[in-house]
């Protein structure tokens, strides 16, 4: 198993339970500007949250991932398609796609690589959307706790790869005809159990465990559920964002 593969699969069912998910209003966003809903490739799908969604909105969706293990997370549907495939070099056919999705992936691929993919993928007037999350929010002083599990955690490691989601994926080339995109948000009711599965979803910590023998999210665990109210009951946010562009 390569690097990338084992990015994502030592958690993938903690990646499957504990990520979030996209709002309709995302999805509604996207649907408007579309011309046709046949078929939709949703790459680096993961354990598949977006594909399912589409499932329900196109005749056909295509999935892939690298990973074995995150497919294996995947909703089952009849007209979903999965690939154990890399982003850049897929095996789907050409000129096919009406849509293109790609959602918190697409700062560990190469962009050149993955936008030629795109381009040959596509059919005419498609849209690619690049979707991604920032960090989890609370609230003021619960925010400075996570923050600093955050910058633990990925200060050392998959540094480079996250400047790109600090900065809601402004700073990544995005050579298509964007469409200007709102800002979304998706909140919860979480407890502390949840919180701390989705902190051990992250690829940084896994591999902090692996390497050096301990999971720096236990002490930010003891910390919040010190500050936190009702520890078993509180609100979370996920900022969303996108760049959304048509191909020609």
């Amino acid at each position: 198993m390569s690097k990338s593969e084992k990015r994502f699969s030592n958690q993938a069912d903690l990646y499957a339970k504990y990520r979030p998910d996209y709002p309709d209003e995302l999805y509604n966003f996207i649907f408007k500007h579309l011309d046709q809903q046949k078929i939709a490739w949703d790459c680096a799908t993961g354990s598949g949250q977006v594909a399912g969604y589409l499932a329900n909105h196109f005749d056909q969706v295509f999935a892939n991932d690298i990973s074995e293990e995150q497919l294996s997370n995947t909703p089952e549907k009849a007209n979903i398609t999965y690939l154990n495939t890399p982003a850049e070099h897929s095996g789907l056919p050409q000129n096919t796609f009406d849509l293109i999705t790609i959602a918190q992936a697409i700062h560990w691929l190469g962009f050149e690589k993955f936008y030629n993919e795109v381009r040959r993928t596509a059919r005419k007037n498609a849209l690619l959307a690049v979707i991604g999350y920032g960090m989890v929010r609370i609230d003021k002083q619960s925010n400075t706790i996570i923050d600093d599990l955050y910058e633990t955690a990925f200060s050392e490691y998959f540094n480079e790869n996250r400047k790109y989601l600090d900065n809601h994926y402004h700073n990544i080339p995005f050579p298509f005809d964007e469409i200007p995109s709102p800002a979304f948000e998706n909140r919860y009711i979480w407890s502390l159990d949840q919180l701390e599965g989705y902190f051990n979803s992250w690829s940084a910590i896994q591999r902090i465990k692996s390497e050096k023998g301990y999971n720096p999210a236990d002490e930010t665990i003891i910390k919040l559920e010190k500050l936190l109210s009702n520890p078993n009951k509180f609100e979370v946010t996920f900022p969303i964002f996108m760049r959304l562009g048509k191909l020609g």
